[in-house]
C-alpha cells in the first residue's frame, strides 16, 4: 500500500545540500572542529552532518548558516533550482 519512501539524506536534493555545505564551511575557512566549537557542539556531530549520517532539521540548519554567514534564501534557492 502505497509508495516507498526515500529518507531525504539519500536524495540527490540532499547530497546538494550537504555539498553546498561542506564548499561553505571551506570557503569561511573553517574546519569541522571549528565549526563545531562555534556551534557548541561536538566535532562528530559537524561530520555525521557532512557524511549524511545525521539530518539537520531547520533550526540546526539555521544555525549552522549563521555560523558561516551564509544566506539563507540564496542557499535554498540554490537547492530549489533543477
Amino acid at each position: 500500500m502505497g509508495f516507498p519512501v526515500t529518507k531525504s539524506v539519500y536524495t540527490t536534493q540532499y547530497r546538494r545540500f550537504r555539498a553546498l555545505l561542506i564548499q561553505a564551511r571551506k570557503a569561511a575557512g573553517l574546519t569541522q572542529v571549528a565549526l563545531a566549537a562555534q556551534l557548541n557542539r561536538p566535532q562528530s556531530f559537524v561530520s555525521k552532518v557532512e557524511r549524511g549520517e545525521r539530518r539537520l532539521d531547520v533550526i540546526e540548519f539555521l544555525e549552522v548558516a549563521r555560523a558561516l554567514q551564509l544566506d539563507v534564501r540564496a542557499i535554498l534557492h540554490q537547492l530549489d533550482a533543477p
